[in-house]
């Protein structure tokens, strides 16, 4: 099915509800369709292949997202925080193609040969107004074809482009949303990215519930939090480093945001001390931990609110750890957690994990990553508890190897995180002229606490072993991550690397 049938079934079902913005002067689930409808006639007569969006959050990314499924063209929304160079190369692989432009990104792709540069004032106006010149009947679009276009963040090589399909798409909103299940008062916020998977799945989820979206054009805590009191928005998406200072300001605010029902989070490792503060400033709110990926069409697993209160109210060991964890498989979705040589492993050991789905993807344009009959590989290493709870265990190209041993620097960074004074950490190999490679730690400490390197060294030796206790130990105010959550362990590994000896 076109993803476009999710904005059709909900204007059918419930035309005047409000989908997009303030619930006084909003668009209508009739109003975005009718301009969906004009959007993708404008790209048809524009003959172009490909559209994207080169922005901020706006109105401007559901109109363009559904105008494209209509007119049977894939949906490209670009990184407009890229420097100069990196942005125009990725914009010119959408040729013949048309872009949705900001004020301030607009002057920056003048002259891409092959792309129509649309800024978002004009493209907005010219879908509110019919033109019955370029009105007509819309391409069919088979479910097979490419529905959006997600730009690799490129730190090493060309950026590659992940291919979403309608198909892969409609089946995780169908298995996962009743089509307008929301309440007519529910709001989300969105603040991640609009080139961020989380960023489009939750444009597909809220338009198929009947859930508002209030935009926030880029993230900042303190306009996060009046956004979500002055909206009485109800559920919100974050990633972990946004939540750590959406935390810290309700905490120097004192703030309660009554509204708020439903926080999920994901992208990135969240520390257990941080989603134990959040919960405990937000006793009312249920808390979700989603883990999916851009290839997987989103999620693939949820640590739902009852599991988050269960844990966090619990005594047993066992039971707390699965704060940390990623929840179970959605029930669409197998996986299994397979060693180098294939085999599916038992309970507990750690390997790759391996994902199959209707709405798993695993493609980059001109090659799929599918193997043994639709698997796909991750990437990711983790292993499964005796309840089926997946735990993650960091990238598999992030292992660190000391002298032919392989070490998990996920297990060695849940280790130094249960430390009091520890707030943060990362752990990445760095040159070691006896062994290969040794073991390096970057530190980021609780306010008003303190600790030395011997102590955690120590703390990592006692619980695991001193082959793992890291050789090198820096203090630092707070980790590199990227405006959605991933930890930048390379900028960590090439800063690290003249440390050890």
């Amino acid at each position: 099915m076109n993803i476009a049938l999710l904005l059709e079934m909900a204007a059918e079902g419930a035309p005047d509800r409000v989908l997009v913005g303030s619930k006084q002067d909003g668009l209508t689930a009739a109003e975005l369709l009718a301009r969906s409808r004009r959007a993708a006639a404008r790209f048809v007569s524009m003959g172009v292949e490909q559209a994207g969006v080169v922005d901020l959050n706006s109105e401007a990314v559901p109109v363009a997202l559904f105008g494209a499924a209509l007119a049977g063209v894939p949906f490209a929304p670009v990184n407009y925080r890229l420097p100069d160079e990196q942005l125009r190369a990725l914009v010119a692989r959408l040729a013949p193609g048309a872009v949705v432009a900001g004020p301030d990104v607009e002057p920056r792709l003048a002259g891409v040969d092959g792309v129509d540069v649309l800024p978002r004032a004009a493209f907005l106006d010219a879908v509110v107004a019919p033109d019955e010149a370029v009105a007509g009947d819309l391409p069919f679009v088979d479910p097979d074809e490419i529905a959006v276009l997600l730009f690799t963040s490129g730190t090493t090589g060309e950026p590659k482009a992940a291919v979403l399909r309608h198909r892969h798409l409609t089946s995780y909103v169908f298995t996962t949303v009743e089509c307008l299940g929301a309440g007519d008062d529910e709001a989300q916020l969105v603040s991640v990215p609009p080139y961020h998977v989380a960023g489009l799945a939750s444009v597909l989820t809220c338009v198929y519930a009947g859930r508002r979206l209030v935009y926030l054009p880029a993230f900042d805590a303190e306009t996060w939090v009046a956004t979500v009191e002055a909206e009485g928005v109800t559920q919100a998406m974050v990633v972990p480093t946004m939540l750590r200072r959406i935390v810290d300001v309700i905490e120097q605010q004192g703030a309660t945001l009554p509204s708020l029902r439903h926080v999920s989070y994901g992208g990135g490792r969240t520390p257990l001390e941080l989603i134990e503060r959040a919960m405990k400033l937000l006793p009312n709110v249920d808390f979700v931990n989603a883990y999916g990926l851009t290839e997987t069409s989103s999620t693939i697993a949820v640590l739902g609110p009852e599991d988050h209160r269960k844990a966090f109210a619990s005594t047993n060991p066992a039971e707390r750890t699965r704060l940390g964890s990623a929840g179970r498989p959605l029930p669409s979705v197998e996986l299994e957690i397979r060693s180098t040589e294939g085999d599916v492993l038992p309970i507990g050991e750690r390997g790759e994990i391996f994902v199959r789905g209707e709405q798993i993807a695993g493609e980059y344009v001109g090659r799929s990553l599918l193997v043994d009959g639709g698997w796909f590989p991750t990437n990711d290493a983790g292993y499964l508890d005796d309840e089926g709870f997946l735990y993650l265990d960091g990238r598999l190209d992030d292992v660190i190897v000391r002298g032919g041993e392989n070490l998990s620097p996920g297990e060695i960074e849940e280790t130094l995180l249960s430390h009091p004074a520890v707030a943060d950490a990362a752990v990445v190999g760095v040159p070691d002229p006896e062994w290969g490679e040794g073991v390096g730690a970057v530190i980021v400490l609780v306010g008003g606490e303190a600790a030395t390197a011997d102590e955690l060294r120590d703390w990592v030796r006692e619980r695991l072993r001193s082959t793992k206790a890291p050789t090198v130990v820096e203090f630092r105010d707070a980790l590199p991550y990227t405006e959605t959550g991933k930890l930048l362990r390379r900028v960590l590994r090439d800063e690290l690397g003249g440390s050890a000896g």
